[in-house]
């Protein structure tokens, strides 16, 4: 049986270099670029071939690595008092802007004085983009409350010997370039503006939430709807929705920030010690000591993946962190052949 999985892409394959496919004179491919190439030009039918002589020399049987020797650990993280009160704060204030959005589009005709609908199509955009970015946001909280936790964990794993392996979900990069837009380069040296998931609910309120004026008008049905208004070409804004907005960015931005994850854990223990493997094309990284201490913007080249693999299994590097953008593709467990024979905590 071959795994219909691995045989649809040659993707799901070429991290298994010791398949023996590629890697010199001896092997049919000389490199996994070469191996890749092929495979791909020769499609679906290749990718067949390939998967059922591998099952025939009894090479492979499935994708999936073999469990035989992991061991599981359940690592709990009390939430403080002061996360407590930062969790109760922020879904107040979710809370408040929920109401807020209900009236907002009262004001704004989207919907009726008796709750009925006038516009459907800006009233679902309007709760799918709140539901969207409430999720998105209390996702990336509750990872980076668990987040010192993690880091004592992984304090504990190197003075064991051990390397260690974080998987993300996101890296909030979209949020970070939109922030980084707004702040000349010059001033990347030493950067002193908020980015954490609380920019998303502030980047919410400013782009999504409803603040369009609509009037109302009846169809040649006699149906009550509502329409966009314009002046001279341009969308008109809804004053009550405005100001309700703006008071709601005014208490959001009060609350107190909480690093993310990622940026948490890379200046906690430093780009020397921590293997990035992301879809990041730039990331915020500390420089200095003590007071000295600022934040940077660090551009991260292409190949940057490829070299950070490889810094951590010559273990130059013993933490790894990597996203689904680094999960595909790459093998992090401890080859024979790599240097980083070290047991992987992940």
């Amino acid at each position: 049986y071959v795994s219909a999985t691995g045989a649809t892409s040659v993707h799901n394959l070429d991290y298994a270099q010791r398949l023996g496919l590629w890697g010199g004179e001896d092997f049919p491919f000389a490199t996994r670029a070469e191996f890749v190439e092929a495979i791909e030009a020769g499609g679906v039918a290749a990718m067949e071939v390939l998967a059922r002589d591998l099952r025939a020399l009894g090479l492979y049987t499935a994708r999936s690595l073999s469990y035989d020797g992991v061991e599981y650990e359940l690592v709990e993280h009390p939430l403080t008092p002061e996360q407590r009160a930062i969790y109760d704060a922020y879904a107040g204030a979710f809370a408040i802007i929920h109401n807020n959005l209900a009236a907002a589009m009262e004001a704004a005709n989207i919907t009726g004085d008796s709750g009925g609908t006038l516009n459907r199509q800006a009233k679902s955009a309007a709760r799918s983009a709140f539901e969207s970015a409430k999720q998105r946001f209390f996702g990336h909280l509750l990872t980076s409350m668990k987040t010192p936790t993690l880091i004592a964990s992984i304090d504990a794993d190197l003075v064991a010997g051990h390397s260690a392996v974080i998987q993300i979900v996101s890296t909030g990069e979209a949020l970070m370039e939109r922030r980084l837009s707004d702040i000349p380069t010059d001033e990347w040296n030493d950067v002193r503006v908020d980015i954490t998931p609380r920019e998303s609910c502030l980047d919410y309120l400013q782009h999504s939430f409803p603040v369009q004026l609509y009037e109302p008008f009846t169809d040649s049905e006699g149906n009550l709807s509502s329409r966009p208004v314009t002046r001279d070409g341009q969308l008109v804004e809804c004053r009550e929705a405005a100001r309700r907005r703006d008071a709601l960015i005014e208490h959001l931005a009060s609350l107190p920030p909480v690093p993310g994850a990622l940026d948490q854990i890379v200046q906690r223990f430093g780009t020397d010690l921590v293997a990035e493997v992301t879809g990041r094309s730039r990331r915020i990284v500390r420089k200095g000591e003590g007071p000295a201490a600022r934040l940077v913007v660090e551009s991260r080249a292409g190949s940057a993946n490829l070299a950070e693999t490889a810094a951590f299994m010559d273990d130059q590097k013993r933490i790894l962190i990597f996203s689904d953008a680094g999960g595909t593709g790459r093998s992090y467990h401890a080859d024979l052949g790599a240097r980083n024979q070290r047991l992987r905590v992940h």
